[in-house]
């Protein structure tokens, strides 16, 4: 007996070792293939460092960018602000994703699956479990019902386009969900169906790394106690134009700037900090649910720039430049501006821009970043503190406080003066705020790229 025993052990030793392709060597788990890619739209700000700050005579008498200097490490950052085509995809996703989940939990609740038709073609994908996977199986009996709805994770269709043309509803139950969406015939004129856009609301949830990290060496918290909800309110808020203005005629912006074709390429504004950070946490679940279906390693976040790299890639390698061109002028040799502001005594056109221009205008610095100066100021991560430069590290400062709702805005915009242009100058808005002059850029860190050469 005792013989038999040793030698199905034997035998399992031998099999387990002839199917192993490590050889017993320590060569490391194996996981996907990674396919570093250059995000579109953006370019490579290389690692270096710099000395942040005003080194010129403060003009402003502000005297709260000291020299200092940093080094920041290598990452992306899109040549130009987010247009309005962009911002436009985040709005339409979400629209799409809201009607979506309406028309899929009246089908459930009526009972009412893809073999009935109707808006039974846009049940949860779930409800026919003949197609459904032993994972999805498991997950439907163990969490339905679980969560604010009762319907969180369960995965909807998109198999079927949606149908806009009220002529072409499938059914008297698609009509109900589509009538939901638009505000009533009391709040509508002119004939035309508006989209409510108060009801297109982005949630996600995020995870409080920092707060988590410092709280770790008191082990008194879990997990789940630092991970954040948020539900954001994300349709550009159009009314600033009217609003930042008094007494002053702007009305055809707020009434055509963001969704006609004629300012796709302009900078999207009437957006808050927490709407761009909205689109941030979007853009990269955008991206990565795309890496999965390709099973494809997930990229790393899409982010707002710290105020010190947003300084870095503004000053173009340039050092001690006054403004993302180098020089201490706002006028080229051939006597052109060389950004959107307002210059000379208050003559917004002098520039040959009234309000903003397309985003890809102007000449752009020596990192291929446009309008780093004038057009729109852009947000940035960073909380403002007039002293933040005397304690933050010189190793990617970051000046983050989720206490502070004062948040830096860098580059000037096109209703500012010179002096907002230059690339040391600070500034902030509140977190909440919306202004007609305010837009931003994504950035994203880099971790390598293909090689070119194979």
């Amino acid at each position: 007996m005792k013989k038999l025993l040793l030698s199905s052990i034997a035998f399992v030793f031998l099999l387990t070792s002839c199917g192993s392709k490590q050889k017993g060597e320590l060569t490391g788990v194996q996981g996907k293939k990674w396919y570093p890619e250059k995000p579109y739209g953006m370019e490579l700000i290389p690692r270096g460092s710099f000395i942040m700050g005003k080194s010129e005579e403060d003009q402003g008498k502000l005297l709260n960018a000291p020299t200092k200097t940093v080094t920041v490490r290598s990452f992306y950052m899109d040549d130009t602000e987010i247009t309005n085509s962009e911002y436009r995809q985040f709005v339409e996703w979400v629209k799409d994703s809201i009607v979506r989940t309406k028309l899929a939990i009246l089908a459930d609740e009526l009972g009412i699956g893809p073999e009935e038709g109707g808006i039974g073609d846009y049940a949860f994908k779930d409800a026919d479990t003949t197609r459904a996977s032993v994972y999805d199986k498991y997950m439907l009996d163990n969490y339905s019902g679980m969560g604010e709805t009762g319907y969180e994770g369960r995965a909807l269709s998109k198999d079927e386009d949606l149908v806009w043309n009220t002529s072409d509803y499938p059914d008297e139950y698609y009509t109900e969900i589509m009538d939901s969406i638009y505000l009533s015939e009391e709040e509508s004129y002119n004939g035309q169906r508006t989209i409510d856009v108060k009801s297109l609301k982005y949630k996600y949830s995020w995870m409080d790394i920092e707060a988590a990290a410092r709280a770790s060496v008191k082990g008194n918290k879990s997990r789940k106690d630092f991970i954040r909800t948020e539900e954001v309110e994300i349709y550009p808020d159009t009314t600033v134009w009217i609003r930042d203005f008094s007494y002053s005629y702007n009305e055809p912006m707020h009434n055509d700037y963001f969704w006609h074709d004629a300012y796709s390429e302009y900078p999207v504004v009437g957006i808050s900090w927490q709407q761009a950070k909205a689109f941030c946490n979007w853009r990269t679940k955008f991206k990565n649910d795309d890496n999965k279906s390709r099973n494809r390693q997930f990229v790393n976040q899409f982010r707002l720039p710290t105020e010190a790299e947003w300084e870095y890639a503004a000053r173009g390698g340039i050092e001690g430049g006054t403004y993302p061109w180098g020089g201490p002028y706002v006028i080229s040799d051939t006597g052109c501006f060389m950004a959107n502001f307002k210059p000379q005594r208050g003559d917004y056109a002098a520039d040959a821009a009234l309000y903003t221009v397309e985003a890809k205008s102007y000449e752009p610095n020596d990192f291929n970043m446009y309008n780093m100066a004038g057009n729109v100021s852009e947000w940035t991560n960073s909380s403002y503190d007039p002293s933040a430069y005397d304690y933050v590290s010189t190793m990617n400062p970051n000046g983050g406080d989720s206490s502070n709702t004062r948040k830096v805005i860098r580059g000037g915009s096109w209703k500012d003066v010179a002096y907002f242009l230059q690339v040391s100058t600070r500034d902030y808005e509140y977190a909440d705020s919306a202004r007609s002059y305010i837009g931003f850029r994504t950035v994203q860190d880099y971790m390598g790229e293909e090689d070119s050469t194979q």
